[in-house]
């Protein structure tokens, strides 16, 4: 037992385990043996998926499909080189890539992900205005710098890509704030160190 997230009758508990099997999942991320960076970044960012869950929980429905599972474990797998998303499975402890354990863990990721587009992505607007600018003060002068000699886009060939980076930037935005105020209300016990 690492730590618990909003205590109570029934806590949220995060285990060594849950650490592990979030690295696992990360292309690039050490397993063997595991560096304390990654544990602690890995413990934040599970605290940061149960408090969205405890959040999900309130709108059933959002629930995902065996459908939408399927999906973003394929998506998942093709993360990682062959072979390599199997093995770091087996290093963790899941026994294959059909181990329930694992499809759990998808299926919270997806209900995260519908949380935070219902939340966050379908009352998310990008002004013209906003484009224009982001163009006219980011993308333009980024552009020169990377491409120089070559002609730069117009705004209306490059707008769906503005307005579609915008729209990201934002709902991180939200996000981030979204959490920050979670974690302010959250009672987070660590109980070992990481």
């Amino acid at each position: 037992m690492v730590a618990t997230v909003n205590g109570g009758l029934r806590p949220d508990l995060i285990t060594y385990s849950d650490l592990l099997w979030q690295m696992a999942l990360e292309p690039g991320t050490p397993l063997s043996p595991p560096r304390s960076d990654d544990l602690n970044r890995a413990l934040h960012l599970v605290e940061d998926q149960r408090l969205i869950l405890q959040e999900a929980k309130k709108l059933p429905t959002i629930a995902p499909t065996d459908a939408e599972v399927k999906a973003a474990l394929a998506d998942l797998v093709k993360l990682f080189p062959p072979n390599e998303f199997e093995s770091r499975l087996r290093q963790v402890g899941f026994s294959s890539i059909e181990d329930e354990r694992l499809r759990e863990i998808v299926r919270q990721r997806v209900e995260i992900e519908k949380y935070l587009d219902f939340r966050f992505r379908s009352f998310t607007v990008v002004t013209q205005e906003e484009v224009t600018n982001y163009y006219r003060d980011v993308y333009v002068p980024r552009f020169r710098q990377r491409n120089p000699g070559v002609l730069v886009p117009k705004l209306d060939q490059v707008r769906n890509d503005l307005e579609k980076t915008l729209t990201e930037s934002k709902i991180e935005s939200e996000t981030d704030a979204f959490l920050d105020t979670a974690r302010e209300r959250a009672e987070i016990v660590i109980l070992n160190p990481v």
